[in-house]
């Protein structure tokens, strides 16, 4: 008799004995007579069912695999490997060196684990062959000489990390009280008054522009139809462009708008220094400026409500210190691919949290470059746009904070945009944003230190502004998860915690998705894809703060000129309003039927570029290493730190053939 069973005896005439049993023969044993039998059809189809799930489940499995191999087939086959300057090739033999060392490493280690040496068993006489005697002589010189080495380098980090978690969640609970207390900027006074134009300050807006075919005219139409008294506005279209058909299609856009009354110029520069400050720095050299109280800035991609002026530009009236008003921008691509999805993470944290915060609090934040009015006395007491670096826009924050000058953040003021759709584009503006900013941390830190500003706003300006978030944030995050992790599989002594390569980045990854809501199911995507992108931000950092050459490339972020829903719909209430003759005549009035088609059959001649696949080497490098760690922690059996590697390798290797944003042919 089993132990849990139990055994009931009834006396009675007819008696029997009732054996209770635990599991689920009990019921059969209980009640024999409602037990029933399964036929041989039911089971068939049962096992039928069940081959079927398993059968789509394996095909939908298969399908997936066969397409990104198909893909990465492609990109291999349409090879276009990144140039690089020199100055970047050296952190590519870097991570070279150190792929090789742990691929060596992993042989000796697999050897090992197979034949189960134990280095506290083995005597130096027992010691047969020179692969055990290899690793003998690793495991010495690992825990004497490397060890305390990657030791000491990961706590630092670890504390770096730690320091810079802890502004992340202060800027959060800073942005929580905000919510909470409904802290929004206000205008003081009354708004201008309707009936009398006079009484509206003059706006100049300025759009600077260099070959953007794609998205001149969506900017040039959203500027002239800005809601403002025609009198008191002047648009300059600033066109930096190279290419003479462009210049033509830009300046009929603008002659369109001025037959149609708007107050529009155009003006190309004959010496294209400086790129966007220069341009920008040539345009408030005109004469006419000084007539001007305030000037807007919008870039070529931008597309500005026509309620953008009255939102912004009474939070002037009464408010003499206040020099900027920086509005928040809108994605109209941001559900275009997964890189538009995890750019829209990390910018919806970036103006709802970092900007309205600061702000809020601060009064000062980095000026965005574009969606924003400032006051032209502030600029002109500033020293104006400076060509010194790639961020003039932070460049000019910096400055006019330093003077004294006050800025305001509004978040529920939107200006469309566009992201970049391309890994590559988006790889180019990232090494402009991260390199620009140590450019200018070496060229205003003496100013800083002398400026007449309180303590605490320069330990602001130094350590929060610029160390912590633009130096310290990419050399942790690419030396801590791209380079000790994987180090550390392979010296155990150094081994991270299970709480800084997870916990506590799940946690950081979580408050940065707060501000956008809708992509929680990015949430492990966007974790991965920011610890990818550490090697170029790491790059882009080294280079600015060394003065590198490559600190000073500046090329134009790639535009598709996507439009919103609403674009659409008056673009297509326009057109119906409009017959086809003056249509023609109207984009075409300065040209002859015969020059139109003269020009349409040398665009016909031309012929289309294709677009190239790239290969990032550094990506594809950083790739094989974390996955050469993940197989020597799968020997180790170390659980959350293999499939880290795992998947953080994987994300490496769709980063280096380039098979995230925009499918190229």
């Amino acid at each position: 008799m089993a132990p849990n069973s139990v055994v009931v005896t009834i006396e009675k005439p007819n008696n029997f004995s009732l054996v209770e049993l635990n599991g689920s023969d009990s019921s059969s044993t209980l009640l024999p007579e409602k037990q029933k039998g399964v036929s041989p059809k039911q089971f068939t189809w049962f096992i039928f069912l069940k081959a079927n799930r398993a059968f789509v489940c394996l095909s939908w499995l298969a399908t997936a695999f066969k397409t990104m191999f198909v893909s990465a087939k492609k990109r291999v086959a349409l090879l276009d490997v990144e140039e690089e300057p020199k100055s970047r090739e050296k952190l590519y033999r870097v991570i070279k060196a150190f792929l090789v060392i742990s691929i060596v490493a992993l042989v000796i280690e697999v050897v090992a684990h197979f034949k189960k040496w134990n280095l506290n068993l083995i005597q130096p006489w027992e010691v047969q062959g020179l692969v055990q005697w290899s690793y003998m002589a690793w495991l010495s010189f690992r825990v004497d000489y490397i060890a305390p080495l990657v030791i000491a380098l990961s706590k630092f980090c670890v504390v770096l990390f730690l320091i810079q978690s802890l502004d992340r969640l202060v800027l959060c609970l800073g942005c929580f009280w905000i919510k909470y207390k409904n802290l929004k900027p206000k205008i003081d006074g009354e708004a201008y008054d309707i009936e009398d134009s006079s009484t509206f300050p003059k706006v100049l807006v300025q759009i600077p522009m260099c070959n953007e075919r794609e998205v001149f005219a969506q900017s040039i139409g959203a500027a002239s139809q800005l809601d403002w008294p025609k009198d008191r506005i002047l648009i300059q279209v600033l066109d930096d462009s190279d290419d003479r058909n462009l210049q033509d299609l830009i300046k009929d856009e603008v002659l369109a708008w001025q037959e149609k009354g708007v107050n529009i110029i155009y003006r190309h520069r004959l010496i294209r220094t400086g790129y966007k400050a220069g341009n920008l720095k040539s345009a408030m050299g005109c004469e006419y400026v000084k007539d001007y109280e305030f000037v807007a800035i919008f870039d070529a991609d931008f597309q500005p409500n026509s309620d953008f002026l009255k939102r912004t530009v009474p939070h002037f009236k009464g408010n003499p210190e206040l020099g900027l008003v920086q509005a928040r921008w809108s994605f109209v691509n941001r559900d275009e691919n997964l890189l538009t999805r995890l750019q829209n993470i990390n910018l919806c944290f970036h103006f709802e949290v970092e900007q309205q915060v600061n702000g809020v609090y601060l009064n000062f934040f980095g000026f965005n470059g574009t969606a924003g009015v400032w006051r032209i006395k502030t600029l002109e007491e500033s020293g104006g746009w400076l060509e010194r670096t790639t961020v003039e826009d932070m460049d000019i924050a910096v400055r006019a904070h330093l003077n004294g000058w006050k800025f305001i953040f509004l978040n529920d003021v939107k200006v469309l945009c566009e992201l970049p759709e391309s890994y590559e584009a988006y790889k180019k503006q990232q090494h402009r944003w991260h390199s620009g900013p140590m450019q200018l941390f070496r060229l205003c830190l003496p100013a800083i230190i002398t400026s007449k500003i309180s303590i605490w706003k320069k330990a602001n300006l130094i350590f929060l502004f610029f160390l912590l978030r633009k130096l310290i944030l990419p050399f942790y995050s690419f030396t801590l998860f791209c380079i000790i992790l994987p180090l550390t599989m392979f010296i155990p002594e150094a081994e991270l915690p299970l709480w800084v390569i997870c916990y506590v980045p799940i946690f950081m990854s979580f408050l940065n998705i707060l501000p956008s809501p809708k992509s929680f199911p990015f949430l492990v995507p966007y974790l991965l894809f920011e610890n990818t992108m550490s090697v170029t931000k790491f790059n882009a950092m080294v280079s600015g703060l060394f003065q590198l050459g490559s600190a000073y490339e500046w090329v134009v972020t790639k535009k598709t000129g996507r439009s919103s829903e609403s674009d659409l719909v008056a673009f297509a209430e326009r057109e119906s309003s409009k017959s086809s003759n003056e249509e023609k005549i109207h984009r075409r009035h300065s040209e002859s039927g015969l020059e139109l088609l003269s020009k349409l059959k040398e665009e016909e001649k031309v012929p289309v570029k294709k677009k190239r696949n790239r290969i990032y080497r550094k990506e594809l490098v950083l790739a094989f290493l974390l996955l050469t760690a993940a197989a020597r922690s799968l020997l180790s059996a170390h659980g959350v730190h293999f499939y880290f590697l795992l998947f953080q390798g994987l994300s490496f290797l769709v980063m280096g053939l380039d098979l995230i944003g925009e499918q190229m042919s």
